[in-house]
């Protein structure tokens, strides 16, 4: 996804990208691969434009949130976390001790939920999927 694109998105649905809206969009965009929390973003955001303020964050990550550019993402943490929408449907694998969050696409999950659709005639238009266990740097000893 590119400025120009989510630019010509917000438009259509009569928002404008205004340079509080570029700048952090411009954040999510130079990041990813990461799951951002709004005081990352913020943090980021005050390099470059200190005038902006936390409550500007927090509109414009519910206005790309509800508009779909964004995914708000909860791992029981306490606070949201977020990503740009993505074409590519991922998974999410959370270390319990580090925190640290990989994502993972696995074709075996898109079959399951085609089954599910086809035994119970339900029309699946998403799903959420998090494991929680140990990354390889703090798999416990044994």
């Amino acid at each position: 996804m590119k400025i120009t694109e989510i630019s010509e998105s917000l438009r259509r649905k009569g928002y404008r990208l205004t340079p509080q809206r570029e700048a952090v969009i411009k954040i999510l965009l130079e990041n990813p691969n990461q799951h951002l929390a709004a005081e990352d973003i913020y943090a980021m955001v005050r390099k470059a434009h200190p005038e902006i303020g936390m409550a500007t964050v927090y509109r414009t990550l519910d206005l790309l949130s509800s508009e779909k550019i964004i995914n708000q993402l909860n791992f029981e943490e306490g606070y949201s976390r977020y990503e740009l929408e993505s074409q590519a449907h991922h998974h999410h694998l959370i270390c319990l001790k580090c925190g640290k969050i990989t994502e993972f696409n696995d074709g075996l999950l898109e079959q399951v939920e085609e089954e599910i659709e086809k035994q119970h005639d339900f029309q699946i238009v998403g799903h959420l999927l998090k494991f929680y266990g140990y990354c390889p740097t703090c798999t416990p000893d044994e």
